[in-house]
C-alpha cells in the first residue's frame, strides 16, 4: 500500500469541512502532490478489510486482550443525488424504517480496554440479477449481512484476535450465528426481537411448549436460563427496562451463551456495543464518508475505507491527546475559521 499518500488522504479528510476532492487536496499542499496522482492512487486498487487489518494490527495486539469484544453493525450512508450503481443503491434503513439510497457498511468494531478499533468491514453490493419467479430485474447482493458477518468473524479468528464475546443486536441474532460463534470457542450477547419464542424448561423444548420472550414471567435484574425455538443449547436470558428521552419505558431482552454470567455482566458487556454507534457517528461527522464526489464504483469504496481509516487515526490521537474525537475536530474547526479570519483581515487592510 502506498502509505504516503494513504496517510495524506486521510489526514486530508480529517482536515476538510466540506466536499473532498482530488484537486482540493492538492491545493491544499500547494500542488506538492497532483490531483492527478491523488485520482491514480484511489483508483489504482480495491482497498479492502485485508488492508484495514495490515494498518491497524499494530495497535490490536498491544490492547487486545481475552476480555475483549467484537461489536457487529451496519450503517447507512445516504446518497440520494449520485448516480445509482452496485454500491449506491436501495437499503432498508431499520432505524428510520424506509428504504434509502446510499451506501450500506457493515462494521466489525474491536473493544478492549477503552479502545474502539475497526477491523474488518464489508460493503454491501447490489448488482443487478433477474428474480426467476418474476422474471423481473432487480438489484440484490449476492451475500446477505449474516453471512458477510460470519466471514468477517472467521477472518477475525484466523487473525488471532483475542476476544470472548460477539455483540449484535436482534438484526444478526439468527441462529446460525448463533452456532457458528460458539461453534469456533467464543460467545454472544445478542438483543432478541420481542417475539422470538423460547422455552424455559429442556422438557418444554422437546415438548414444543414455547412462548414469546416479551411474555416470559421473571423478576427485574435477573438472569433465567432458556432455551431458543430451533436450538438445543442453554442459554441465559435477561429483561432489561429503561426510559427513553422522552420519558416513556422501552424493554430490551438480550441472550447470551454464557451461561456463567449473571444479570450485571450481561448488561455492562451489552452496553459496549454502543461503541459502534459513535463510530458510525464518526464516519459521517469526522471523515467525511459522504463528501466525496467520486465516480467509479472502485474509487466510492476506497474512499469509505480511507474514511474507516482516518477514524482509526483520530481515535488514537484521542488517546494520546486525552481529548475526545469530536472535541478534537471542533478544535481543528476552531483554527481553521480563525486562519480564515486573520487571512480575511490582511485582505481588508490591504484593499
Amino acid at each position: 500500500m502506498k502509505n504516503s499518500e494513504l496517510e495524506l488522504y486521510t489526514d486530508y479528510l480529517l482536515s476538510s469541512f466540506g466536499a473532498t476532492t482530488a484537486t482540493g487536496l492538492s491545493a491544499m499542499v500547494q500542488g506538492d502532490v497532483s490531483h492527478e496522482r491523488i485520482t491514480r492512487f484511489l483508483s489504482g486498487q480495491d482497498y479492502t478489510s485485508k488492508d484495514l487489518w495490515l494498518q491497524v494490527k499494530t495497535m490490536v495486539r498491544q490492547v487486545q486482550t481475552a476480555e475483549g469484544v467484537l461489536i457487529f453493525d451496519d450503517t447507512i450512508q445516504e446518497k440520494a443525488w449520485t448516480d445509482e450503481s452496485d454500491l449506491i443503491c436501495w437499503h432498508y434503513d431499520h432505524c428510520s424504517g424506509r428504504t434509502v439510497k446510499g451506501i450500506n457498511l457493515l462494521n466489525a468494531l474491536y473493544h478492549c480496554n477503552g479502545r474502539s478499533i475497526p477491523v474488518a468491514f464489508e460493503l454491501v453490493q447490489k448488482p443487478l440479477q433477474c428474480d426467476m419467479a418474476s422474471r423481473q430485474v432487480k438489484r440484490k447482493s449476492e451475500k446477505t449481512k449474516n453471512e458477510m458477518m460470519r466471514q468477517m468473524i472467521h477472518a477475525c479468528l484466523q487473525n488471532a484476535l483475542q476476544f470472548r464475546f460477539v455483540l449484535m443486536d436482534s438484526w444478526f441474532s439468527s441462529e446460525e450465528n448463533f452456532d457458528f460463534i460458539t461453534s469456533r470457542g467464543k460467545h454472544f450477547i445478542a438483543a432478541l426481537k420481542d417475539n422470538r419464542l423460547v422455552a424455559l424448561s429442556q422438557e418444554d423444548w422437546k415438548k414444543k411448549r414455547f412462548v414469546r420472550v416479551d411474555e416470559l414471567e421473571f423478576s427485574e435484574q435477573s438472569a433465567v436460563q432458556g432455551w431458543l425455538k430451533g436450538s438445543a443449547r442453554a442459554v441465559r436470558l435477561v429483561r432489561q427496562v429503561f426510559k427513553n428521552q422522552d420519558n416513556s419505558t422501552g424493554t430490551l431482552h438480550l441472550v447470551c451463551s454464557d451461561l456463567t454470567c449473571d444479570y450485571d455482566v450481561i448488561t455492562t458487556t451489552y452496553k459496549k456495543r454502543w461503541q459502534v454507534e459513535v463510530f458510525h457517528k464518526s464516519l459521517k461527522s469526522n471523515a467525511g464518508m459522504a463528501k466525496s464526489p467520486t465516480q467509479t464504483l472502485r474509487t466510492q469504496s476506497n474512499h469509505v475505507f480511507m474514511a474507516i481509516y482516518a477514524v482509526f487515526k483520530l481515535e488514537c490521537l484521542s488517546v494520546k491527546s486525552k481529548i475526545n474525537p469530536f472535541a478534537l475536530r471542533f478544535k481543528l474547526l476552531i483554527n481553521a475559521t480563525r486562519s480564515a479570519f486573520d487571512q480575511l483581515q490582511k485582505f481588508q487592510a490591504a484593499a
